[in-house]
């Protein structure tokens, strides 16, 4: 019986649906190890374990701060563990105990931010490459949610390629009834939830959704998310360019986001980096036909089930879109190949390939 730290901090961020389903099947599967589950307090009364060796602990130690190099350090070293599995990059680095660590992409090291300071996010950025290597080597196992970011990340950081263990992530269809937006206007459309940061990419899918409202006019185009710095200033450009019926719905409920995947005439992904791409999945899985940049792991991912295009040129996304919309019996094929593709996806056994990382990590 041994003693496992799990780093839940990232438990509500557009990562933590990763930690959230680990620690999911993990109370499923394991009832020999003991664990401590460290959380945020505003997520402290959000999660419950399920399973008697499970047990939560706050830990207000916010990432990329000297809190968590100092008082994470402490927090750790007083609970003795044998194991600590950090579910994100960033962790104490002077911390020496065994560590087992998921690095689920590269984009953050080469990506900037514009909604944040520049001076602020480049360093940030240099120390988080540095950290990632760093970690990488200090791990005694790393995981990761592709193949192709396991030989990206074994590139980066000089790794061998042995030591890292690809772990699939899945996805799970919305149990809340599906629920209109309210306004939306009739006719078929399009969409994209998540992030709008510089990698989605979503300034040539307005370009590319402009084109393709010359074969088809009365199409529109959801954009769903956050209505930050980044999405306000792609209103601002839409509306510059003129190009209409592009509706911005700010944050959607679960609900909402089901209607969409099951009304949706596609998902468009345009994305130009990501390290497993769940909402495309997610699409799939909905019935929603799926058309997708073939950057990073996207085909690894998707196979033959989503239809690709080159997300640097507008005109191929446009393309790819109208090739799509132009063909209903295209998207029936697409909607039966996407269901199976999403099926030979499991949480479960992501969770059993963690347990064993763990197992031979302890020995």
């Amino acid at each position: 019986m041994s003693k496992i730290v799990i780093d839940a901090r990232e438990l509500r961020t557009s990562t933590g649906r990763y930690v959230e389903r680990l620690l999911h099947y993990l109370q499923k599967i394991d009832n020999s190890n003991n664990y401590t589950v460290l959380l945020k307090p505003q997520d402290f009364e959000g999660w419950t374990p399920t399973n008697k060796k499970f047990h939560k602990l706050e830990s207000p130690y916010k990432e990329f701060t000297w809190s968590e190099q100092i008082d994470l350090l402490r927090q750790i070293k007083k609970l003795e563990p044998d194991l600590v599995h950090f579910a994100m990059t960033q962790q104490p680095v002077l911390y020496r105990g065994r560590v087992v660590t998921t690095i689920h992409d590269l984009t953050t090291a080469r990506f900037r931010n514009p909604a944040k300071n520049w001076l602020v996010f480049t360093v940030k950025r240099w120390v988080y490459r540095w950290v990632t290597r760093y970690v990488a080597h200090k791990s005694i196992f790393v995981m990761t949610d592709t193949e192709y970011v396991k030989d990206d990340l074994a590139r980066f950081a000089n790794l061998n390629s042995r030591k890292i263990t690809v772990t699939y992530l899945a996805a799970d269809k919305i149990t809340e009834p599906a629920e209109a937006l309210e306004d939306f206007p009739e006719g078929n459309f399009i969409f994209y939830v998540g992030r709008s940061l510089p990698h989605k990419n979503l300034k040539r899918l307005l370009e590319a959704f402009q084109i393709a409202q010359a074969k088809h006019p009365d199409l529109n185009l959801v954009l769903a998310g956050k209505r930050d710095k980044t999405f306000l200033a792609l209103k601002a450009l839409a509306t510059l360019r003129g190009i209409k019926n592009v509706h911005f719905t700010g944050f959607i409920s679960e609900a909402n986001l089901r209607w969409l995947y099951e009304n949706a005439q596609a998902y468009v992904f345009p994305s130009l980096s990501e390290g497993f791409g769940l909402p495309g999945l997610e699409a799939m899985i909905h019935g929603c036909p799926l058309i997708s940049s073939n950057a990073t792991c996207l085909p690894e991912v998707y196979g033959a089930a989503a239809v690709y295009f080159d997300p640097l040129s507008v005109e191929d996304m446009a393309e790819t879109i109208d090739k799509v919309l132009g063909s209903e019996k295209l998207r029936k094929e697409m909607v039966s190949k996407g269901r199976k593709q999403a099926d030979k996806y499991s949480w479960q056994r992501m969770a059993e390939q963690t347990l064993e990382v763990y197992k031979e990590a302890l020995l």
